[in-house]
């Protein structure tokens, strides 16, 4: 028969914020049974239902590991055994999972090798998004923190681009040498890309107000975050519409040259 072992670990760390973090891990040991022909196992009786149960297992397992790296399939029938239930996540699910085949040399099991193989190829192409298990509302925190960084990263990307693309503008200034003198000023970042991020903010606010069950301390933390993006947007809209001005020096401290060499 299929043997299962199950070891469930949690853990609490202090974060940055001195406040308490909560992480779960699990850790699945499957041993899971043969698939061999009832004809050369000579099985009767009780060990002959016992390995039409495990057959039929393994059958419904196939059937999972198939629609998991079938593209257009719809629905996952992970409810149809409780061993495919038991190892949901392990397959596409969230976690990291290592599988390993075993099939005999022998000739005689040629068929059973040629199964197994096939079961293996089909399931190497499965793939899992594997996560760090924590309690929702330090996903939501980290969830934010993260989306400060990836719009600081993209104002930053559009600040850089404005240096990279200096234009020269003549704005009457004049130089020591009574040429004009050209203003350089940066390209602002987009008007829609300001718009995607005020947009983000305001839905990531909502969606803080309509969290009926979240904590006041949580709540006033995570408003907290909003208000400084939204400060640090302020900053930045600011900051990319600044020009850049070469210095003109003052004409009453220029040197005056005489236009004629001669005497009057």
């Amino acid at each position: 028969s299929h043997a299962i072992f199950t070891v469930t670990v949690e853990c609490s760390q202090l974060g940055i914020d001195r406040q308490q973090h909560l992480r779960q891990g699990k850790l699945h040991l499957v041993d899971l049974a043969g698939s061999e022909r009832q004809s050369k196992t000579g099985a009767t009786g009780q060990r002959l239902k016992e390995a039409t149960k495990i057959n039929l297992s393994l059958s419904t397992l196939g059937n999972v590991i198939s629609a998991l790296v079938d593209a257009k399939s719809t629905h996952i029938p992970y409810r149809n055994s409780k061993l495919t239930r038991l190892l949901q996540d392990s397959l596409g699910g969230n976690s990291k999972t290592v599988m390993c085949a075993n099939i005999g040399p022998a000739s005689y099991n040629y068929d059973e090798t040629i199964s197994t193989l096939r079961y293996a190829n089909r399931a190497k192409n499965i793939k899992n998004a594997a996560h760090i298990n924590e309690d929702p509302k330090d996903a939501l925190l980290r969830k934010f923190q993260q989306e400060i960084e990836e719009l600081k990263r993209q104002l930053q990307d559009g600040f850089e681009e404005g240096e990279d693309g200096e234009e020269d503008d003549e704005n009457g200034a004049v130089g020591p040498d009574g040429s004009p003198v050209k203003t350089k000023r940066r390209k602002n970042v987009s008007d829609e890309k300001m718009k995607e991020i005020e947009a983000q903010i305001e839905a990531d606010r909502k969606k803080l107000t309509d969290e009926k069950d979240m904590a006041e301390g949580e709540r006033k933390k995570l408003e907290d975050e909003l208000t400084k993006r939204e400060m640090e947007l302020q900053l930045a809209r600011r900051s990319v519409t600044l020009t850049l001005q070469v210095p003109v020096e003052c004409a009453a401290n220029r040197p005056m040259t005489n236009a004629y060499n001669g005497s009057e």
